[in-house]
């Protein structure tokens, strides 16, 4: 796990060893046509997916429930080091990409608002490529709000795809 050494927090950190060369795990990973494939949890569908794929550009994805219920998630890239790297930061959106309150869609636990996340994408060699989401959420945090469970899902969703291409 790392370490916030300014509030002495252990954060969310899950990792998943992808059997594919990193070029295509990372092409998975930022393309939106592949994001749509593979963005929320078991269940959950992505209707739309829209990403500005540079430092500074924003993305709009939609989550829908398997009931049928969409939620919106937007977000920025605050840096990117092409097949290393990539930071960003996420917040509840309406379909425009607007900013929208947790409270307004009956969201209890902000997770994402406001906090900078990590995916680091390292090569192991042997055509395997290890990716690692560092969130900034504590993982006590994580675990309370589901965020934990559903980030190992959307893995899971995230290595089926990889391995299909």
């Amino acid at each position: 796990m790392a370490k916030d050494t300014a509030n002495n927090v252990e954060r969310m950190v899950v990792t998943r060893i992808i059997d594919a060369p990193r070029e295509i795990v990372w092409k998975a990973y930022t393309q939106p046509e592949y994001v749509q494939q593979w963005w929320g949890p078991k269940g959950f569908t992505s209707p739309s997916c829209r990403s500005d794929f540079r430092v500074g550009g924003t993305f709009l994805y939609c989550m829908r429930s398997p009931d049928g219920q969409e939620g919106w998630t937007g977000g920025q890239f605050h840096e990117i080091v092409p097949h290393e790297k990539i930071v960003y930061s996420m917040y509840f959106a309406d379909s425009h990409g607007n900013r929208v309150d947790p409270a307004e869609i009956g969201v209890e636990h902000e997770a994402i608002d406001g906090v900078y996340d990590e995916v680091r994408f390292e090569d192991l060699g042997d055509g395997r490529t290890k990716i690692t989401l560092i969130g900034n959420e504590s993982m006590e945090n994580a675990r309370a709000s589901g965020q934990l469970e559903g980030t190992q899902q959307i893995l899971d969703k995230f290595a089926a795809l990889v391995a299909s291409l």
